[in-house]
């Protein structure tokens, strides 16, 4: 490897390192203190080194990566929510567990496994990122053992996930035997005569395990059930981190295997989209856990997104990384709120722990509504131009059934959504169990710093969205415009 390469790469070797570092204070029975503050040191500085890969880029580091402005745009993500999930586990960990320093050293992990999903245009790399962020979620899921929900949640995780990994697997050797080739783009020549079938066979497998682990219906069993029962901070990693990296990984195999120029493909993405957006919108209205609402809402976004995915070209690939940006900060800021409102003997998660939120600490409350309606897209959020962004890329491609069932499911998660803020800004609420427990919100500095930067960055996308349109107008040129050899 050469200098340049050791650039391009470096992101991933710093949480590499700090990973070992962090395993080592574990070993010394670091403070949990330090630990935390070293995991975040490290994937700032992670995020800080990303200019210096800048300067190297594109660049192909083997047959295996390739670091470019796609991959560092979706890296900057990853690296900024594991930033925001670090700082709020802090506070959500510190009393309720005597361990913590293996808990930091699987979120890095885990953050490492992300970047090289993104970077990954072979299918040895696209295995290894998958894997090495599923492993470390299994453990993740089930950290707090002690409790049976969590270790339910980790079961069904890993067994799920394992199978997924297998129909990856299987795909992957599939298009193998048709070209030879594990290479994204030596995939091409597959879809052209008789080893088109083949080619479809092996990608319809691969998209199966992707569709486990972004939880689109019709594989979205273990969503609700491991969104409900694992600790909150690994929720919102899962939530938006994990699929961040799929999506991510999703769009560049779409592109450099020539995907898009097969309707068969598009065509199953869309059946996805569409089973995701009504399944998961009509299962949210029933919930009155918040976690397994927001599970379900989850789902049903992950069939928005798939939309901007169908609509492919540089607007498309415009609409999902706006989309998976805006979707972050808005999931980050709604799950740092039940942080806050968690003790460590109990959790804020059925709606009535939530009931007079507004008036029992305005601040708490005011984040909370303004997340939620950028949930619901309403102007002013970042919810609202995803969503505009959305409908654009896919009337643009001439995708009108896919918008317009994207509109209604749009109209109908409205519903929950409301529910949502009716229970904050109730009054006459009767306080539950856990609000006799803890009235006030367990406000810190670095979780405040943490919600306001969420706040300002769900209102600053609504608001002013041109800069941050441009930058990723940018970085998907690079991947529209062909594949680098």
């Amino acid at each position: 490897m050469t200098l340049a390469d050791i650039l391009a790469l470096l992101p991933t070797i710093i949480l590499a390192a700090a990973a070992l570092v962090v395993i080592l204070l574990a070993a010394c029975n670091g403070s949990h203190g330090v630990v935390s503050r070293t995991t975040a040191t490290a994937q700032a500085l992670a995020l800080f080194s990303l200019p210096l890969a800048s300067d190297v880029i594109p660049r192909p580091v083997t047959s295996l990566l390739l670091v470019d402005e796609f991959a560092l745009f979706y890296a900057a993500l990853i690296l900024i929510g594991g930033i925001g999930v670090t700082i709020l586990s802090h506070g959500y960990l510190d009393g309720k567990l005597d361990r913590h320093s293996e808990y930091y050293a699987l979120l890095l992990l885990a953050s490492l496994g992300g970047l090289v999903l993104v970077m990954s245009v072979h299918g040895a790399s696209f295995f290894l990122g998958l894997e090495l962020l599923s492993v470390s979620l299994y453990v993740l899921l089930a950290y707090t053992r002690e409790e049976p929900r969590a270790l339910e949640a980790g079961i069904k995780y890993l067994l799920l996930s394992a199978a997924a990994s297998a129909f990856v697997l299987f795909g992957l050797a599939l298009l193998y035997f048709s070209t030879g080739e594990l290479a994204f783009a030596a995939m091409q020549p597959s879809l052209e005569g008789t080893g088109r079938t083949v080619f479809l066979v092996g990608f319809s497998l691969i998209l199966t395990g992707i569709g486990f682990k972004l939880a689109v219906v019709p594989f979205h069993m273990w969503a609700a059930d491991v969104f409900q029962g694992s600790p909150i901070p690994v929720t919102a990693f899962v939530a938006t981190i994990s699929k961040i990296a799929v999506v991510g990984l999703l769009l560049r195999a779409l592109v450099h295997t020539g995907g898009y120029a097969d309707e068969a493909v598009t065509g199953a993405l869309g059946i996805l989209a569409v089973g995701s957006m009504f399944v998961g919108n009509l299962l949210a209205l029933i919930q009155n856990n918040v976690k397994r609402l927001l599970a379900y809402s989850s789902i049903a976004h992950l069939g928005y997104l798939l939309v901007a995915v169908i609509a492919g070209g540089g607007l498309g690939a415009e609409a999902v990384g706006f989309y998976v940006a805006g979707y972050m900060v808005t999931m980050l800021g709604i799950f740092g709120i039940l942080i806050l409102l968690s003790t460590p003997s109990a959790e804020a998660e059925r709606l009535e722990d939530l009931e007079g939120l507004l008036w029992r600490d305005p601040l708490a409350g005011s984040l909370w509504v303004i997340a939620v309606l950028s949930l619901a897209g309403v102007p002013l959020t970042a919810g609202f131009v995803i969503k505009f962004y959305v409908v654009v890329a896919g009337l643009s491609s001439d995708r009108w059934l896919l918008v317009l069932f994207f509109v209604v499911n749009s109209v109908l998660g409205l519903f929950y959504y409301l529910n949502l803020i009716r229970v904050v800004v109730a009054r006459d609420a009767e306080p539950s169990d856990l609000r006799k427990r803890a009235i006030a919100s367990r406000w810190n500095w670095s979780d405040g710093f943490v919600l306001a930067s969420l706040l300002l960055a769900i209102v600053g996308l609504g608001v002013y969205p041109i800069p941050f349109i441009d930058l990723i107008k940018q970085t998907t040129a690079v991947l529209m415009t062909g594949v680098l050899m």
